[in-house]
């Protein structure tokens, strides 16, 4: 078998040693010229053609190594030089560095092959400590490094990120004179760009005296990987214009960087030069291209190449189920899962992570306790990454108490589980547990990085409590995250639900960089004040900047401008959206509009909006719809939402109630009736009204009607008091919802409502020009909003209410909204 002749055979004496390290040599020295190394070294014909070394060169796995080693040792071949060499060469390739070095150190003399053997062994299979043990003891046995030395440990400091060691062989390669060899300076540029120096990475490009395809993929790929997209993508012009034609390697290492800064277009000219050059084929460039599409937001697309790939892996699967999960497409993220499943295709951790991602955005927790069953299936319960994963799917599907069992079962937990578990507990409304759990973090010296800062802000967002906001905030400036980014739009979004809308804009104004983020959450927190026109000039703003506004901007806006009434600009800002920004409504949109045009009193606009929409309606466009007929009184498009609400989710009990509003309304009690009959046979109650208001550190929670708080009597009779002052001030009680019962009751059961008391509270337990801050459930009734107002003036203290669609801010008998909300 000619692939059994490792070397060529020729007759020769018995080998001497020339030192311990060294190689064989004859022992004729009268020539200058070198010995060629097929005369250096004497290995018997038949050592060749024995039947072991043909199974030496035939073996695939450490198993058939294992079990032809006695076959070596019984014919006497154990040490021969082409055993050791083979041996050694192999059991580094399995890596077993163990048994590598148990066959090298007896050696004597060793032949300097077999130290580059060994360290290419401990380069690949063995940390960089060893490693650099191995070469450094190759130096003390005078042994010269060749230039593959050099590449594969700095290949090995690179992917440890080792840059002080990576620098030292650097200069061992200098010193060695392969300054100018191409493979080494690949490889330092490598170095240099794994370690996130692409500065000096591109230093050592410059001073290469030539350059092959390799080192420009190398380069590009550095850039794409710390993020310089853009330059990534000149980089690869640059090498076209140097001659080199890029191959599958550069497509894959350059469309990260288009997918980063979401070039379609160029993503797009990649394509087609893969398609044209027969590289769409393969599977790692097929895949790269479906990253890139998904990333562009050209889900079709993605669809397509997808469906056209000839052979997928288990990374082309994953690619696909997150690129839907990532682009609001679960139930396709999901549905791709399964069919994975059953095309018998493994999945790893990342299909799971995808798949818990997909049902924590549906919601739909069946779906995510079959992905539990299957990770524990799969022995991935052991996964830290696919743990913290389930933490988030259980917390986003409300089972924020399965959430923390599993949290507190792990042995193991870095600050991104911590991160989670503060997260999911502030997406459930568990404020205190978030609180609790972030202090014992830090009692256990574990460090909050921006992620727990961001989970804890939005914690307090959500109890809307400005004492609270101050501790936060000064957190963060003691441990100098503050600037970040994120944190500092959270911090933005937090003052502004805190009712602090001025500290909320001076933030925002002192921010160095501003996210998109940030924009879409200073023009959301000018809505829901009920500022419509700095809204709509902050965006102004936005759009003469650099940050390109997105959907969710959009949405701010018209919201913004539906709190305002600015029917006219709301409509002109939908159309922009489409036409100047190529961005497609998305069903939020469309309940926005609807609520923009229904809130100002147009409804038949608002109906044939709905009608005229390019997708199904679904029951957020549907419900803003009712919730305007309620406004207005309108009781024949009322039921017209009301049943297409029913026919969507019959157990909705909120619109249930609104549609009973409607009739008590317009005082159709049999129709109110047959409302609260229908709720009854469903199981269905009216969410109880809470408000909730702090003092002195602690949250106090009042429920319409409830007597329990210790000061109830108290509040009761003040609230008396302040009736009387304000009915000589002007206001009028509006009762006409409630039938059945006798004026004084009726006025008696909306003095009840839960933010009067926590209002009453307020006044009773704060000092004079105190403002109080309000929080409540629901939506703000007409009767309380026009009690308020008199309160604000015949106290004269201004009270912020924060009701769930948006903010109140009374003062000296006006509110913010103008009377528009």
């Amino acid at each position: 078998m000619s692939s059994v002749q490792l070397l060529p055979l020729r007759p020769s004496p018995p080998p001497t040693k020339s030192k311990t390290h060294s190689s064989y040599s004859t022992s004729s020295t009268s020539s200058s010229t070198p010995t060629p190394l097929y005369q250096r070294i004497f290995i018997p014909t038949h050592v060749y053609k024995h039947h072991s070394s043909i199974l030496l060169e035939l073996c695939t796995s450490i198993k058939e190594l294992h079990q032809m080693i006695p076959l070596i040792v019984k014919n006497g071949f154990y040490n021969e030089h082409l055993f050791h060499t083979k041996l050694i060469s192999l059991f580094c390739n399995y890596g077993s560095m163990v048994e590598a070095a148990r066959v090298f150190d007896p050696i004597d003399p060793k032949i300097d092959v077999l130290y580059h053997t060994m360290l290419k062994g401990y380069a690949k299979n063995s940390t960089l400590c060893d490693a650099l043990r191995f070469y450094y003891r190759m130096l003390c046995d005078e042994v010269k490094p060749v230039v593959y030395d050099f590449t594969y440990m700095l290949q090995l400091c690179g992917a440890n990120l080792d840059l002080r060691r990576g620098r030292e062989i650097h200069g061992q390669l200098i010193v060695n004179g392969y300054e100018s060899d191409l493979f080494a300076m690949t490889a330092v540029v490598n170095l240099y760009a794994k370690c996130r120096q692409i500065d000096d990475a591109y230093s050592m490009f410059v001073r290469m005296p030539r350059k092959d395809l390799v080192s420009w993929n190398t380069l590009v790929a550095g850039y794409s990987q710390n993020g310089f997209a853009r330059r990534a993508l000149n980089l690869f012009l640059e090498m076209q214009e140097d001659g080199r034609k890029p191959d599958s390697i550069t497509l894959v290492s350059v469309l990260p960087a288009v997918a980063d800064i979401k070039a379609l277009r160029n993503g797009k000219s990649i394509h087609g030069y893969a398609f044209r050059s027969g590289f769409e084929s393969r599977v790692n460039v097929a895949t790269a291209l479906l990253d890139t599409y998904f990333k562009c937001g050209s889900v079709r697309t993605a669809r397509l190449v997808f469906k056209g790939m000839s052979s997928k892996n288990v990374i082309s699967w994953n690619t696909m189920i997150d690129g839907y999960a990532q682009n609001g497409e679960s139930e396709e993220a999901y549905a791709t899962f399964l069919e994975m499943l059953d095309e018998n295709v493994e999945p790893t951790n990342v299909t799971i992570m995808g798949a818990l991602h997909a049902s924590a955005n549906l919601g739909d927790l069946e779906r995510g306790r079959y992905v539990h069953k299957l990770l524990d299936q799969l022995k991935l319960d052991r996964d830290l990454s696919v743990m913290n994963s389930l933490i988030s799917m259980y917390s986003k599907c409300k089972r924020v108490d399965i959430a923390a069992s599993i949290f507190d079962n792990l042995k193991e937990k870095t600050i991104v589980t911590w991160n989670a578990m503060i997260l999911g507990y502030a997406q459930n409304g568990c404020v205190n547990e978030a609180l609790n759990l972030f202090c014992t973090m830090q009692t256990q010296d574990i460090k909050p990085d921006s992620f727990t800062l961001v989970s804890v802000i939005t914690a307090l967002a959500e109890l809307s409590v400005i004492r609270q906001a101050k501790w936060i905030h000064g957190h963060a400036i003691r441990t100098f995250i503050d600037k970040n980014v994120f944190v500092a739009t959270a911090l933005v979004d937090m003052y502004a639900k805190c009712g602090a809308i001025q500290t909320a804009r001076k933030l925002f104004d002192m921010m160095q960089e501003r996210h998109v983020l940030t924009w879409n959450a200073m023009i959301d927190a000018y809505g829901t004040h009920g500022l419509g026109k700095e809204a709509l000039d902050l965006f102004t703003k936005m759009e003469k900047g650099d940050v390109r506004p997105n959907d969710i901007t959009f949405l701010s806006v018209i919201s913004a401008c539906s709190h305002s009434g600015l029917v006219e600009h709301g409509l002109y800002y939908f159309e922009s959206m489409k036409e100047d920004y190529g961005l497609e409504p998305a069903m939020n949109h469309y309940g926005a509009m609807v609520d923009l045009l229904g809130r100002a009193g147009h409804l038949d606009d608002a109906w044939n909006f709905i009608q005229d929409m390019p997708i199904k309606p679904g029951i957020s466009v549907f419900g803003a719809m009712l919730g305007a007929c309620k406004i207005h009184k309108n009781v024949e498009l009322g039921e017209k939402a009301a049943e297409k609400i029913f026919e969507l989710d019959p157990d909705e009990g909120g619109y249930h109630v609104l549609l009973a509003n409607i009739y008590a309304s317009a005082s159709m009690w049999d129709r109110l009736a047959s409302v609260r009959t229908a709720m009854e046979k469903r199981g269905l109650q009216k969410t109880p009204g809470c408000s909730m208001v702090e003092f002195r550190n602690e949250l106090h929670t009042f429920y319409s009607g409830s007597t329990k708080h210790p000061q109830s009597k108290r509040i009761y009779t003040f609230l008396e008091t302040l009736g009387d002052e304000i009915k000589a001030a002007g206001y009028a009680p509006n009762t006409d919802s409630i039938r059945d019962v006798e004026e004084d009751v009726k006025e008696q059961l909306r003095s009840s409502h839960s933010e009067r008391l926590a209002i009453a509270f307020g006044l009773l337990n704060t000092k004079p020009g105190t403002t109080i801050h309000i929080r409540k459930n629901l939506r703000v009734c007409d009767d309380c909003h026009d009690v308020t107002k008199y309160i604000s003036l015949v106290t004269g203290r201004e009270i912020i209410v924060r009701d769930m669609r948006r903010f109140h801010h009374f003062k000296n008998g006006n509110c913010s909204c103008g009377d528009y909300w």
